[in-house]
């Protein structure tokens, strides 16, 4: 075998969040290996999964990073009102 190599998993740009026919979130992705492209793949979360993963995800970005990409108004209630409380760098 090989030495260890760059796999670099992202989002597919133009796929949102879908829904499952049993309820359950599923996400596109694109897999990269050493920079090529490898493959197309698919998360699908359980439903507990997913909310479990919102909270993290609020947890983590606990910055201004959610007031560039939608209201004020729209924000998941775990992000309301951390907008002025960044963390330190």
């Amino acid at each position: 075998m090989g030495g260890p190599q760059d796999v670099r998993v992202s989002l597919v740009p133009s796929k949102p969040v879908r829904r499952e026919a049993d309820g359950s979130p599923a996400i596109d992705l694109w897999l990269r290996r050493d920079g090529a492209f490898e493959s197309d793949a698919w998360l699908r979360l359980t439903p507990a999964e997913a909310e479990t993963l919102r909270a993290q995800l609020c947890y983590a970005l606990n910055d201004a990073t959610a007031a560039l990409i939608c209201l004020a108004s729209e924000l998941a209630d775990c992000r309301k009102g951390v907008l002025a409380k960044r963390r330190p760098a």
